[in-house]
């Protein structure tokens, strides 16, 4: 009788967090970049109230009789699958198609990584991303360093390629001295969210594979199109509606158990 009453409980606080990673889902259903989070619950401990016993020549086997005591979250995950795009026509405006982050630094030196791809040239000639943390590439030399372009407002023809090579002219002369950097880890859904768009390498992460787009499994850059969020509205509000009554049932679970500890004190009057 108390079991079930705890087992509601528990119920309960299992569907309030997923009504909040949905709430969060639809939220961000037009950030650009955005992957989804999922929830999924596993079954709690399980009160044994006999074991097993194994048969003999005369007696039968015998299943064990268990009592289970709730529910609890298995996981929330980070579902990492393609967003569409959508075209922008602006050249600083990067997808990824494929598997990939953009490398990017804080003011702090920090490593984070992003697939909003909403780039800019500050007043340094720094690429940007729009919180201002500086892009990573490779200069002429093969280093991995924060992409910087001299004087960008005197730039023409500025292009960024599949490869991620940003090409672009000053005066009569051609330069393609940048290539844009990208991150693939073993376990994309093992980053770390940290706000901005921006995510942060765990262990569970696994390895960090920095490389040059379209390069040994990393995918290819698109300029002139933003990835949006791969949140889908149908399926989110699918979601609600299953974690709505679900949670409807459990507090359904709460009042019955609460109204056989009614009759029970009732007995004696």
């Amino acid at each position: 009788m108390l079991r079930s009453m705890y087992s509601g409980i528990s119920g309960m606080k299992n569907f309030q967090t997923k009504l909040d990673v949905i709430g969060n889902n639809i939220a961000n259903v037009n950030t650009f970049g955005f992957k989804k989070g999922r929830v999924t619950f596993k079954d709690m401990v399980s009160q044994t109230i006999s074991g097993a016993s194994e048969g003999d020549g005369n007696r039968g086997g015998v299943n064990p009789k268990q009592v289970g005591l709730g529910s609890q979250l298995a996981s929330i995950d980070t579902v990492d699958t393609q967003g569409s795009m959508q075209t922008t026509g602006r050249v600083l405006d990067v997808g990824i198609q494929g598997d990939g982050y953009l490398v990017i630094k804080d003011s702090s030196g920090m490593e984070k990584y992003t697939r909003a791809g909403n780039l800019f040239f500050d007043n340094n000639g720094n690429l940007v991303t729009a919180s201002g943390d500086i892009v990573q590439g490779y200069n002429a030399n093969g280093q991995l360093v924060g992409i910087k372009i001299d004087n960008p407002e005197t730039i023409s023809n500025l292009s960024i390629g599949e490869d991620g090579v940003i090409s672009y002219k000053k005066g009569e002369d051609t330069f393609s001295d940048w290539t844009i950097a990208i991150a693939r880890f073993s376990n994309n859904g093992g980053l770390e969210k940290v706000g901005e768009n921006y995510y942060v390498h765990t262990n569970a992460a696994g390895t960090i594979e920095t490389g040059r787009p379209t390069e040994n499994g990393a995918g290819k850059l698109v300029s002139g199109v933003l990835e949006m969020s791969n949140v889908d509205l149908s399926e989110e509000f699918t979601e609600m509606i299953v974690a709505q009554r679900g949670f409807q049932a459990n507090t359904r679970i709460i009042t019955t158990s609460d109204e056989i500890l009614q009759e029970l004190v009732n007995l004696k009057r």
